[in-house]
């Protein structure tokens, strides 16, 4: 009287663990260098808040809208 119990299946557009997290490791180290910018602001020179700004930004704009990842809320 066992029953067996289907695994889910995996989405055909979910990115594999491996490429998961390579993403999240590139999108870290954009959102940490955008920290680290941060150090070398100073009154005088503002450019470090624009790469701050561009880092950050791309950050959160390429999963969101390159890779698709914005819409996986209503996936189950």
């Amino acid at each position: 009287m066992s029953k067996s119990v289907d695994s889910p299946t995996t989405p055909q557009n979910e990115n594999s663990l491996a490429g998961s997290i390579a993403i999240f490791v590139v999108m870290m180290v954009l959102f940490l260098g955008a920290i680290y910018s941060l150090s070398f602001l100073t009154l005088g020179n503002p450019w470090p808040m624009a790469v701050c700004l561009g880092l950050f930004a791309g950050a959160f704009w390429i999963p969101q809208t390159i890779l698709g990842r914005s819409d996986s809320a209503g996936e189950h």
